[in-house]
């Protein structure tokens, strides 16, 4: 008898044929076959509690757009994540905090998440703290609907989960790892259209190599993601202190 994976994730959404998408391919899909992590796609309507299968009503004080009920989704909920059930609650949504890697290597580490894909103009603000849920956002945009964002939240998960990778320090020396964008990455053939590989690569000192990274690394988040070194400078200070 196959042991039931560590990892389980259930994904409330109205797309259940979404599921599990690019997620059935490459790492993923490899994992998910070998079960190291299990997944089920739960259709918001099988909880309406009419025969039309409502999911949804106008939004209380006009406004366009609808609204999706939160007695319907607490229905859904309380069947895929009975009370007692350890994994974190994850609503998909702009209004929601950032993702980060340090959340996620922790989301990563547990039993899984139950993941609710809000659609049309949201869900009812009162199942967020009826069912405490974990509101996420994966960047200042906006979707169509949570499905693509938990996808996302996925595969950042599960390639953190042992086995998936092929080499566990893969992905500790990467973007957000350390508080810093990735160091810039070359490989063969060492001239392209002009372009060559940086030379302190193939000089075969991994220490200077290390180094070059190092400040190759701290180079581009200064440029790019000068957010990310605050954190950073801050305990910094507080060590000194």
């Amino acid at each position: 008898m196959t042991p039931a994976p560590l990892f389980r994730a259930s994904v409330l959404t109205l797309y259940p044929e979404m599921f599990p998408g690019p997620l059935g391919h490459a790492l993923a899909g490899r994992a998910l076959g070998a079960g190291l992590w299990g997944l089920e796609a739960v259709q918001i309507r099988d909880f309406a509690l009419d025969r039309h299968r409502s999911v949804d009503d106008t939004p209380a004080g006009g406004g366009p757009g609808m609204v999706m009920r939160a007695d319907v989704l607490a229905r859904a909920i309380d069947a895929v994540a009975p009370e007692g059930d350890p994994r974190p609650r994850l609503l998909m949504t702009p209004r929601g905090r950032p993702l980060t890697q340090a959340r996620v290597r922790e989301i990563a580490a547990g039993p899984g998440a139950v993941i609710l894909c809000g659609r049309f103009e949201g869900v009812d603000e009162r199942i967020v703290a009826a069912r405490a849920l974990e509101e996420v956002c994966v960047g200042d945009v906006v979707l169509s609907g949570g499905e693509a964002a938990a996808l996302l939240v996925l595969d950042a998960c599960v390639r953190l989960i042992p086995g998936v990778m092929g080499k566990a320090e893969s992905g500790a020396d990467e973007s957000f790892s350390h508080g810093l964008l990735e160091y810039p990455q070359y490989t063969r053939p060492q001239l392209f259209e002009g372009l060559t590989i940086p030379e302190v690569l193939t000089c075969g000192d991994h220490a200077r190599i290390a180094r070059w990274r190092r400040a190759e690394a701290e180079a581009a988040t200064r440029a790019r993601r000068p957010d990310l070194l605050a954190p950073a400078c801050d305990k910094k200070a507080t060590e000194r202190e």
